[in-house]
């Protein structure tokens, strides 16, 4: 085992300035850990998503009635709060723990050798993307939980899920030029299917603001919308992505296309099937609570495999040539 490497005051005051480019001349992550630390923010930012749907659909919604406090007087749920606030601040902890899962993923990306520049700032977009929901999040309770931001919450936690889905996938690449597997009507075909996707997640933020998941007992601002009119939209956005999906598989195997798009456009197909399955059945048992939370779940793996789809159309070697760390934050180590 190597020795540790004495720990100069030099050094100290080197990790203060810059504390990510310390840890990446003193720890050089292997590829897998690296695959793992993306795999693990992406999983925490679905795991945010769902959590913060069951604050909803359990009426906790205001459980922690201001922002960032948990109470005027309290920074922490207490027990007069009962249930409610202990949901309400358990989700908010677990904002923590996201925080933690990309600060990993930015961590080991800087750390990579050979120093990958666009696999870092996928993690540092993770982190403003989460740094905003949070502040958005407070926006929501002080404004009463008001359907339209609400939404806005939900997307942009749709967003950082895909840029989370974007980087898994990178740490799997290259950093050369993507090269398409498939033609360029088949690429047109699939983003079709993306925007599709991406309305019907956006209209399904509307069924949520005008149904009767206010996400709180009291008196809460709906979208002034008929649900069961939108739902019907939402379920007809379903059928068209449905639609696009089997087209895509038919159109990948008349074209003979690699393996990869074939699988992860099968995957895609059932998972959908499973979603719009469970779709009808919340919706003729009037949208039981935990039917609208498996629901929820199945839209942001929906989504991530829809991206998936996407970015199976291209393949990125890994760079024949390696690129060197930037010299301007490389400190020196002590034997």
């Amino acid at each position: 085992m190597d020795p540790v490497p004495n720990l100069t005051r030099a050094d100290a005051a080197a990790a203060l300035r810059n504390p990510l480019a310390y840890i990446a001349t003193r720890w050089t992550p292997t590829p897998r850990t690296v695959q793992r630390a993306a795999l693990t923010a992406l999983v925490m930012s679905v795991v945010i998503v769902v959590t913060g749907g069951a604050v909803r659909l359990t009426g906790s919604g205001l459980g922690c009635p201001t922002w960032p406090k948990c109470t005027d007087t309290s920074l922490t749920a207490t027990s007069e709060m009962g249930l409610h606030g202990a949901i309400e601040f358990g989700n908010r902890m677990l904002t923590y723990v996201l925080c933690a899962a990309v600060g990993w993923a930015i961590i080991a990306a800087r750390s990579q050798k050979p120093y990958r520049r666009s696999l870092t700032r996928l993690g540092w977009a993770q982190f403003w993307v989460v740094m905003g929901n949070a502040i958005l999040g407070g926006i929501v309770v002080l404004v009463g939980l008001n359907p339209y931001t609400v939404a806005a919450h939900f997307l942009l936690s749709s967003a950082l899920i895909a840029v989370a889905t974007v980087m898994w996938q990178r740490t799997r690449e290259g950093d050369t030029a993507p090269r398409p597997v498939v033609g360029k009507a088949v690429q047109q075909l699939v983003w079709s299917l993306v925007i599709a996707s991406a309305l019907l997640i956006a209209v399904g933020t509307i069924v949520t603001g005008a149904g009767p998941h206010a996400g709180d007992s009291s008196e809460v601002e709906r979208i002034p919308i008929d649900w069961e009119t939108i739902a019907k939209l939402h379920a007809v956005l379903a059928w068209i992505v449905v639609t696009l999906t089997f087209a895509l598989w038919f159109v990948l195997k008349a074209v003979d296309a690699p393996q990869g798009p074939l699988h992860r456009t099968r995957e895609l197909f059932l998972i959908l099937l499973a979603q719009g399955g469970l779709g009808y059945i919340q919706y003729f048992t009037n949208l039981p609570e935990i039917l609208v939370g498996a629901h929820m779940f199945g839209s942001t793996v929906t989504w991530i495999w829809v991206l998936r789809v996407l970015l199976s159309l291209r393949e990125r070697p890994y760079d024949e040539v390696e690129v060197p760390a930037p010299t301007a934050t490389a400190i020196p180590t002590r034997a």
